[in-house]
């Protein structure tokens, strides 16, 4: 899937709860069908962002393990 993302958000180093909070940010900021890249290496961002996908029914369109310990993200904006 070639997607260009419209906007980029580096959690790298950053524990969880905050990528997903700045993740929440930064989707507030964006408009409908834009398209966001997270970078994050907490482990547990996977799970939390399902978690969060399922509670805002914002629509993550692909992740990936880019790198050992190293995922991301693209998310859509869909409301």
């Amino acid at each position: 899937m070639d997607v260009k993302p419209d906007e980029f958000l580096d959690c790298t180093g950053l524990l969880c709860p905050i990528p997903v909070v700045k993740t929440r940010r930064a989707i507030k900021g964006m408009e409908i069908g834009q398209i966001l890249e997270m970078i994050a290496t907490d482990p547990g961002v996977v799970p939390d962002m399902e978690a969060w996908e399922r509670q805002t029914r914002h629509e993550i369109v692909s992740t990936e393990e880019v790198e050992t310990e190293k995922w991301r993200f693209l998310i859509k904006k869909t409301h």
